[in-house]
């Protein structure tokens, strides 16, 4: 545990100031690839239980009841993009659970040219990260924490990247009371190797969330706190400005209250503990970056459900970006 968070420590030390919204590279580590945690609005802290998928997300919440959990899951994104992820939990004999994790994204294949517009033929790109991740219970308490260490790799055509991060994650988990709490530190890190000779910044992610399960009804709330690292979130939409008569350009004006909302996301479900849940989500900042001006389409709503049968459950989830293009996510997960 000392060597992990000493390693820890020296990434977190190669960390740069983050941004939001595609200034970062590796931007695929921001996108959900758990259909329980897409469902819940695409940012969540606070999911526990044998929920392997979640140790992705905040570590700390890896606990025994994941001990010989395997997840795998699998989406398509816009075009012939797709991406998914798998996780692993085992628990040794000295009491020790260890948790490793992959998740990828891959943009199929495109046609290259040159600078004369020449076709020279298809090419690829892909980004995967490897992850491992441990976690440590205070005994007698309701707290825990844990950290991800993961190696990422993003490939375009002949060019290559890589880079170092680490994830700390802590929990607050009350099964009295029915509270939780989780605070995560994301994609802390830098690059050892870069596409050209200028380094990027990764993308650098600070997640607070709450939940409850509610007593005597069966629904469990998820209040999530995102990019908390960063106030001002929101950029003015050019397709929002204003003209006037002499042509001079109003761009939009985000308000506080809207950049506000822009950090929360929430989420419900419906018979948390029955082998049969629903699950919906909202997040304010898909719905106000993804929103048509003029027609109304429900983006940043999520919607999914999750069904168990012995030592299997199958996940699914639907998430509402724009008109052309959501995203369905699919899970299995198995009890070796």
């Amino acid at each position: 545990m000392r060597k992990l968070l000493t390693l820890v420590s020296l990434i977190t030390l190669t960390t740069v100031n983050a941004q939001v919204g595609g200034k970062d590279a590796y931007q695929f580590l921001q996108m959900p690839t758990s259909p329980k945690q897409a469902a819940l609005g695409g940012t969540n802290a606070t999911i526990t239980g044998n929920e392997v998928n979640q140790v992705l997300y905040n570590p700390a919440a890896l606990n025994d009841e994941m001990n010989n959990m395997l997840a795998v899951n699998f989406g398509r994104y816009y075009g012939d993009i797709s991406l998914g992820s798998a996780a692993y939990a085992h628990k040794f004999k000295n009491g020790r659970n260890v948790h490793v994790g992959v998740t990828f994204l891959n943009y199929g294949s495109m046609e290259g040219y040159d600078e004369n517009g020449v076709a020279t033929g298809t090419f690829s790109g892909n980004d995967i990260a490897v992850s491992v991740g441990y976690a440590h219970p205070f005994q007698d308490t309701n707290f825990s924490v844990g950290a991800n260490i993961k190696a990422i790799s993003s490939t375009l055509e002949s060019y290559n990247s890589f880079a170092v991060a680490a994830d700390i994650g802590g929990l607050y988990n009350d099964e009295e009371t029915g509270w939780t709490v989780g605070l995560t530190f994301r994609n802390l890190g830098g690059q050892l190797s870069s596409y050209e000779d200028m380094r990027e910044s990764l993308p650098f992610r600070t997640v607070l969330g709450f939940s409850k399960l509610l007593e005597n009804v069966p629904i469990r709330w998820h209040l999530t706190l995102d990019n908390l690292q960063k106030w001002d979130i929101s950029f003015s939409n050019p397709n929002r400005s204003q003209v006037d008569l002499e042509n001079n350009v109003t761009e939009e004006k985000v308000t506080f209250g809207n950049n506000l909302m822009r950090h929360i996301v929430v989420g419900i479900e419906l018979f948390p503990e029955k082998n049969f849940n629903i699950r919906l989500g909202y997040n304010f900042k898909n719905g106000e970056e993804m929103k048509l001006i003029e027609q109304r389409h429900f983006a940043g709503f999520t919607a999914g459900f999750g069904l168990k049968m012995k030592r299997f459950r199958i996940e699914y989830a639907y998430n509402r970006f724009t008109l052309g293009g959501n995203t369905n996510l699919f899970g299995l997960s198995v009890q070796l």
